[in-house]
């Protein structure tokens, strides 16, 4: 089952709804729990079962990777005991029933960390068992669930206790862990796992199936809007289509249109500004640049799908809300980690639009365990079971 999808206008895109600005908060945000990490002891390991990509095997292994190989920007997975599950979920349902005193009582990233997340403590604890292998911790997720932190292969090896090796698969090189990470048991009440130790990306969504045209001696473009193939003729969509099929025309004249709303896209790849101006110009749309916002390190434009999918995202979410705040998230992947899940935890994690637009396909069963866990705590929405060792 791919994750987070919904079609629209030929192209997937997807969208979250996050936490709102909170009005009265009757939550309550005091500090969650004592310690559930005890003395930590390097020499009584568990396995971390699950957390290794089902394309880093032995037929398309190459070799263990450098030990001075740059693993940047991990994500340490925090889960939560069932005291504080089962309160979240009862949260959850409170704010949407109508009749509870917690009906949309939002909690603020901070609020949700201080009832829901790891205790200062094991932070702490945490953040030093790290620092002790040599990491550099970046920072502590907000919703105290995460715990960003960077190294090396070498590191990575020493302290989870998986060498990371490359593989190429497709013509493809990639870097990823050749067994599942292992980490002290003390640890496992409070640690899912890492998220992640390998490259293999999930993949935008875009097929492109068409051209447009500009108009000779102007600055408009022509679309071809209908597209004969293999699968016969298909028929595409303009902003004005959108509104006369789903009647957000008479939304539009009520004034709802956005106005005073934002929208958060994820993004790996920078865009060139000009391409969301044209669409605009092109489609009648108003004047409405949207925001690119970098988190970390500027990947640039990559080109090819991934800036046709960054492109679509910000245009079709400005032209169904034309006159809303789009608000691109760009974070550049890296040998362990997908820029998607660290756009995806920047905006959770800021709270920086009260929804948000992810637009990239994997099935969960290739995302692993811990991936799996990250999705579901950053949305707050219940964990997928462990994986029980093989």
């Amino acid at each position: 089952m791919p994750f987070h999808k919904y079609l629209l206008a030929g192209f997937m895109l997807s969208a979250v709804t996050l936490t709102h600005p909170p009005g009265e908060l009757r939550a309550q945000t005091t500090p969650s729990a004592t310690s559930r990490i005890a003395a930590i002891d390097e020499s009584s390991l568990v396995v971390l079962a699950g957390n290794r990509h089902p394309l880093a095997i032995p037929a398309n292994d190459r070799g263990e990777a450098a030990p001075d190989l740059p693993m940047e920007r991990m994500l340490l997975v925090l889960t939560r005991d069932a005291t504080s599950e089962t309160a979240l979920e009862n949260l959850l349902a409170a704010q949407q029933d109508k009749s509870s005193p917690d009906f949309h009582a939002w909690l603020s990233p901070a609020q949700f960390g201080a009832r829901f997340g790891a205790s200062k403590a094991d932070l702490e604890k945490l953040t030093a068992w790290l620092a002790s292998h040599g990491f550099r911790v970046n920072r502590v997720g907000q919703g105290a669930m995460t715990i960003e932190f960077s190294g090396t292969a070498g590191q990575v090896k020493e302290a989870f206790h998986t060498p990371i090796h490359a593989y190429f698969v497709n013509g493809e090189k990639h870097y990823g862990n050749a067994s599942d990470p292992q980490i002290p048991a003390a640890l496992a009440p409070v640690v899912a796992g890492i998220n992640t130790l390998h490259d293999f990306r999930k993949k935008p969504a875009i097929r492109v199936l068409g051209k447009a045209r500009r108009i000779a001696n102007t600055s408009m473009w022509q679309p071809d809007f209908t597209f004969s193939g293999a699968a016969g003729v298909e028929h595409f969509l303009a902003p004005g289509d959108f509104a006369k099929i789903y009647n957000t025309a008479t939304l539009y004249q009520n004034g709802i249109d956005g106005t005073g709303q934002s929208v958060a896209i994820v993004a790996r790849n920078n865009i060139n500004l000009s391409d969301v101006q044209i669409f605009r110009i092109a489609f009648g749309l108003p004047v409405n640049d949207p925001q690119i916002i970098l988190d970390g390190p500027d990947p640039g434009n990559l080109a090819g799908p991934e800036e046709t999918e960054a492109d679509l995202d910000v245009e079709w979410s400005g032209a169904v809300a034309p006159k809303a705040t789009i608000k691109l998230v760009v974070s550049a992947s890296t040998n362990s980690t997908d820029g998607v899940d660290l756009s995806s935890l920047y905006i959770v994690d800021n709270n920086l639009a009260p929804v948000l637009s992810a637009s990239f396909g994997q099935c969960e069963q290739t995302l692993g365990q811990t991936e799996n866990t990250f999705f579901s705590a950053i949305f707050g929405s219940r964990p997928p079971p462990r994986a029980s060792p093989p």
